[in-house]
C-alpha cells in the first residue's frame, strides 16, 4: 500500500462504514495475504515472536517500540486512526484493524498480543488472546474489575500461556533487593505501611455527564466503548482523561497502585494463597461525596491484613498489618524522620526501623532512621534478577521457553484485585469485609462493584 495519506485512510474508513473495509478485508491491500491463514508454531530461544498490538497510540505506541526492537510486529489494532497515525505512518505494510476481535479471528500467525487499551477494555482483549493460545502482556491495572483479575489469573494458567503486566518497577533490581531488605527482617516486623500519590492529575469528582459533541475523526466510538454502557461522545472522556470516569478507568489506584503497591505486596506476602488476599477488610475516607460518574479528586484507603505465612517458608508468621494508600495526600512528616518527602512512594514501617522508596516504581530506597543503617550491607540476592532490567524483554524470554515474567498474571493477578478493592471500598461509601476465595464483598452495596455487567455484545 505505502505510506499512508491521513485524509484518504480516513476517507477510506468512512467510505466502508466506519472501517468496516478493515474488518472485511481482515488486512489491508499491499499487505501478505499468506500471512493472515499461516498458523503459527511455538517460538524457540532464537526464534521472533509474531507480535500483534491492541492499542497502538498513546502508552501503546511506548510498548509497540519496546517490543519492535527484537520482534516482528505482524498486525495493528487500534480504534482511534489519529491517535495510532505514527504506528500507521511507520509500518504501512503491516496489518490494520479496528476490531482486535476481528484481528483475533482472521489472522492466524499472532503468537503474542500486546494490549495498552484503556482500563475497561484490557480484561476482554487478554482474555480472546489467552483463549486462542496466545501469550499476553498487559498494561496495568491489568483489569478494571476485581473479577476479571480472578478470571485472567485462571484463564493464564490453563492455557499456558506467557503473561505479564505493565509494572515496570517489577524487574528493578532496587525494587527486588528492597523486597530482599524487608524479608531479611532488618527493618523488624512490619504492621504499617503507607502508599500515596500525587495523582489523579485529570479531571475527578464530576458528578454530571457532560454533552452530546460530535464524534472527532479517526475516532470509531462505539469500538472505543467496548464493554461500557452507550453514551454519547465528549472531548471528556478520550484520549486521556477516561481514567477519571468509573465506566473507564479506575482512577488514582488503578493508574498507580499496581506500580507503587508493588513492593510492599511482593514484601509482605499480601497476596497469599494466589488471592488479593490476605487483605479482610477495606475503608475509605474520601474528600468529597462520591458520586456514579467519576472518581474522587483525593482519598485515604486502609486495607486490614491477617498474620499471613512467611516470604520465603520459614518459622513464625508474619503479623497483622495495615495498608494506607493515599491519594492527593501523604502521610504525616514524623514518618519520613527528616527525610524530604517525595511526590509519590512508600513506606513500609517495622519496629527496628523503616524502608522509604521515594518513587513510583520503587527504584530507589533508604533505611531510617540512616544513623542507624549507615554500615548495613544488603543479604545475598534470593531473588532472581531481571537481564537488563527489562520489563518487555523479560517477558518475550518468557514466551520463548525461558522462565515465567516476574509479573506473570499468577502475581499480577492478585496484586489488582488487591489494589481494585479500595475502589470498591470508595464507591461502597462504608467498610468492606472482603473474602478472597468466594470473591465476595459484604456489604451487598460492594459486591455490585466486584463484577460489572458488560455492554450487549461482549463476553469474557
Amino acid at each position: 500500500m505505502g505510506r499512508r495519506n491521513r485524509r484518504d485512510f480516513l476517507k477510506a474508513g468512512t467510505l466502508a462504514g466506519g472501517g468496516i473495509l478493515v474488518a472485511e478485508t481482515g488486512f489491508w491491500p499491499g499487505s501478505s495475504s499468506a500471512a493472515q491463514t499461516a498458523q503459527p508454531k511455538r517460538p524457540g530461544p532464537n526464534d521472533r515472536l509474531n507480535i500483534a498490538i491492541i492499542g497502538a497510540g498513546g502508552q501503546g505506541g511506548g510498548n509497540l517500540g519496546n517490543v519492535a526492537r527484537t520482534e516482528n510486529i505482524v498486525a495493528l489494532c487500534d480504534v482511534d486512526v489519529n491517535r495510532c497515525w505514527g504506528a500507521l505512518q511507520a509500518r504501512p505494510n503491516i496489518p490494520f484493524y479496528l476490531d482486535f476481535r476481528a484481528m483475533l479471528d482472521r489472522q492466524r500467525n499472532i503468537d503474542a498480543v500486546v494490549v495498552s487499551t484503556s482500563d475497561h477494555q484490557h480484561a476482554v482483549a487478554s482474555a480472546a488472546a489467552i483463549k486462542l493460545g496466545k501469550h499476553v502482556y498487559c498494561e496495568k491495572p491489568l483489569t478494571h474489575d476485581v473479577w476479571e483479575a480472578r478470571q485472567l489469573k485462571e484463564l493464564a494458567t490453563k492455557h499456558r500461556v506467557k503473561t505479564q503486566m505493565g509494572n515496570q518497577g517489577t524487574s528493578n533490581n532496587n525494587l527486588r533487593t528492597a523486597v530482599e531488605i524487608v524479608r531479611s527482617g532488618a527493618i523488624g516486623p512490619v504492621r504499617e505501611v503507607h502508599v500515596w500519590t500525587n495523582r489523579p492529575i485529570w479531571p475527578q469528582n464530576i458528578a454530571r455527564r457532560p454533552a452530546r459533541e460530535d464524534v472527532r475523526g479517526g475516532l470509531h466510538w462505539d469500538l472505543w466503548l467496548g464493554t461500557a454502557p452507550n453514551r454519547p461522545y465528549n472531548r471528556a472522556y478520550c484520549p486521556f482523561a477516561w481514567r477519571g470516569w468509573w465506566d473507564f478507568g479506575t482512577g488514582a489506584i488503578g493508574d498507580m497502585a499496581c506500580h507503587t503497591m508493588n513492593l510492599a505486596f511482593m514484601a509482605l506476602n499480601l497476596g497469599v494463597s494466589g488471592h488479593a488476599a490476605a487483605c479482610t477488610s477495606i475503608v475509605a475516607d474520601v474528600a468529597q461525596a462520591v458520586n456514579n460518574e467519576t472518581a474522587p479528586e483525593g482519598c485515604t484507603v486502609t486495607y486490614e491484613f491477617p498474620e499471613r505465612p512467611n516470604l520465603p517458608p520459614g518459622e513464625g508468621r508474619l503479623p497483622a498489618c495495615r495498608l494506607l494508600w493515599y491519594e492527593r495526600r501523604r502521610p504525616g512528616m514524623a514518618l519520613f524522620q527528616g527525610q524530604q518527602p517525595s511526590e509519590s512512594g512508600c513506606l513500609i514501617v517495622g519496629a527496628k526501623g523503616t524502608l522509604y522508596s521515594p518513587s513510583d516504581y520503587s527504584g530507589e530506597y533508604r533505611l531510617l532512621p540512616v544513623e542507624n543503617f549507615r554500615d548495613y550491607r544488603p543479604p545475598a540476592p534470593t531473588l532472581p534478577r531481571v537481564e537488563g532490567q527489562n520489563h518487555h524483554a523479560n517477558w518475550i524470554r518468557a514466551c520463548k521457553g525461558g522462565p515465567d515474567a516476574v509479573s506473570n498474571f499468577d502475581y499480577s493477578g492478585p496484586l489488582t484485585e488487591m489494589a481494585l478493592l479500595g475502589n470498591v471500598a470508595i464507591r461502597a461509601g462504608q467498610r468492606v469485609t472482603w473474602n478472597a476465595a468466594e470473591l465476595r464483598a459484604t456489604p451487598d452495596v460492594a459486591q455490585r462493584f466486584i463484577r460489572r455487567e458488560y455492554r450487549k455484545g461482549w463476553t469474557l
